[in-house]
């Protein structure tokens, strides 16, 4: 029996991606009965849904978000590679790489396979799990850095010539722009696997996730909160704060700042200019352009759906790699993290 295509059981729907078999959305922007979540950014974690499936850690993470409730009237933890049969479709998690607990959703019904990716990354990240590529008929993926602009450096490299600025210029303070969610601690655990000891000033927007991370198990060395710290003891000290903080007032309180921010956006200049960054570190927690096409190879799927980003450039750049491509035109997407905010230009 020839096994039923994707698209006739994998839906999009006003409240995102639908599994009809099933009975459960994926990453829903609504609040629905029955939800899969990949990981605990907002635009893919909603509150108020009454049946919550992730894996533990997204579970915490949203709890740690939301408050006690919020994140699911009921909560099931699925541990990565744990299958799971919902009216008939497998179901199991392979890690996305992208942040603590971010998981790609795989699905099995009647002999047909689909990967729902999430947001990922494939470079190492000390605290998340790797990229797991999951051979399969359909891939969706995110397409955030879908221009050949956009080929990410080593992120080590960048934070080396972080440090290199701290210890050319002492007396100042870096703040480091950065999101609350994942990009945060990922900076933290990378200072501190580059011999960085010194306690780490956060933002008060920071303190709570870094306090989740830590609780999961994800070291991150001796923090501090940075508004209670007077401005002589933040002299040669690295600060991390959201991006809206750096060129805020609330950063004059800092010894002649550094302004950084990490995030792929830093490779267009223009951006960097306009935010009034002086170090712009290139650390991303999406894939490039590069990693987007060599993972579409890796997972050997025939069809690749695109949910949000640069659709036209990767669905074209598919093409020529005899990749049908498709855009699943997706709202919501992209509101937080890295993802392009409504309007803006990518370049």
């Amino acid at each position: 029996m020839t096994a039923p295509h994707p698209e006739t059981w994998l839906k999009v729907t006003p409240a995102g991606l639908f599994c009809e078999p099933g009975g459960f959305f994926i990453d829903p922007t609504r609040a629905v009965d029955r939800a899969v979540i990949s990981h605990g950014h907002s635009d893919h974690a909603r509150p108020g849904h009454a049946h919550v499936l992730a894996t533990a850690e997204t579970l915490a993470i949203m709890s740690a978000r939301m408050g006690e409730g919020r994140a699911g009237v009921s909560q099931q933890a699925l541990r990565f590679g744990e299958t799971l049969d919902v009216n008939g479709v497998r179901l199991w998690l392979r890690p996305a790489g992208h942040v603590l607990g971010s998981a790609q959703v795989c699905l099995e019904w009647r002999g047909a396979r689909v990967v729902v990716s999430g947001d990922y990354k494939r470079r190492p990240d000390p605290t998340a799990a790797g990229f797991e590529p999951e051979p399969c008929d359909v891939f969706v993926t995110e397409a955030t850095f879908a221009l050949p602009v956009f080929r990410h450096p080593p992120p080590e490299a960048e934070i080396a010539r972080l440090l290199r600025s701290v210890a050319l210029f002492p007396e100042r303070t870096h703040v480091v722009g950065c999101y609350s969610l994942g990009k945060c601690q990922r900076l933290a655990a990378m200072l501190r696997q580059a011999g960085w000891e010194a306690p780490i000033h956060l933002h008060g927007a920071h303190v709570a996730l870094c306090r989740t991370y830590e609780a999961l198990g994800i070291p991150l060395g001796p923090l501090r909160t940075a508004t209670v710290a007077k401005k002589e003891d933040l002299k040669g000290a690295i600060v991390l704060a959201p991006p809206s903080a750096i060129a805020d007032r609330w950063a004059r309180r800092l010894a002649e700042p550094v302004v950084c921010n990490a995030s792929g956006w830093m490779r267009v200049r223009q951006r960097a200019k306009q935010g009034g960054v002086e170090l712009p570190l290139v650390i991303s927690d999406h894939a490039d352009w590069d990693e987007l096409l060599a993972t579409a190879e890796e997972v050997q799927a025939p069809e690749v759906w695109v949910t949000h980003g640069r659709e036209d450039a990767l669905i074209h750049a598919l093409g020529q790699r005899g990749i049908r491509g498709r855009a699943l035109h997706l709202v919501g997407r992209g509101e937080e993290d890295e993802g392009e905010a409504p309007g803006e230009a990518a370049a």
